[in-house]
């Protein structure tokens, strides 16, 4: 009856290492991400609204359309900087065993939000289809935000432990700015 060492090894595995965590702290993009974050969110929630209300009630598809352009840009943006944070803190552009996971999912958000934008640039598919591809991708966006926040508050957790001198961990700031 041996104890799964791997399994031992995950669950005390940091987030960052000290170097990661110190150059997390020194570097703008942390800020930047702290930005657009919240602000991309802003405009998911009344996004959301525009599309879901389009599809209930037939009305606002101009609307709906440019808050999920608006939304997409936003999205655009934090990847791009978000992969420069993650080269400047771990040393590769995307899939950094800290956040490999959100990454994947990431990339089918990426990947419907696209599609989207393709499809209404292209003229493809009815309104109707156009934003239930527009729905698909803010699910995924849901999904990945999800990740990045229980990702959060587990490491927040295991820094209140560390503070109560039960685990050596180094820290979480920032921990949704990848």
């Amino acid at each position: 009856m041996g104890v799964d060492q791997s399994a031992s090894t995950r669950q005390k595995q940091t987030l960052y290492t000290p170097a990661e965590r110190a150059r997390r702290d020194a570097t703008v993009w942390t800020l930047v991400q702290g930005v657009l974050a919240p602000l991309q969110f802003l405009a998911f929630a009344i996004s959301l609204c525009l599309v879901v209300n389009f599809l209930l009630n037939g009305v606002g598809f101009a609307a709906a359309t440019i808050s999920v352009v608006i939304k997409t840009g936003l999205l655009y943006a934090i990847m791009v900087t978000g992969a420069i944070w993650e080269k400047v803190v771990f040393g590769r552009y995307l899939f950094a065993p800290s956040f490999f996971w959100e990454d994947v999912v990431s990339m089918l958000v990426m990947a419907l939000h696209t599609a989207y934008v393709v499809m209404w640039l292209a003229g493809w598919g009815t309104p109707t289809e156009q934003m239930w591809v527009a729905l698909a991708a803010y699910a995924s966006y849901v999904v990945n935000a999800l990740q990045f926040l229980l990702k959060f508050q587990a490491a927040k957790q295991t820094a209140s432990a560390d503070a109560d001198g039960t685990h050596a961990v180094l820290g979480v700031q920032g921990a949704l700015e990848s």
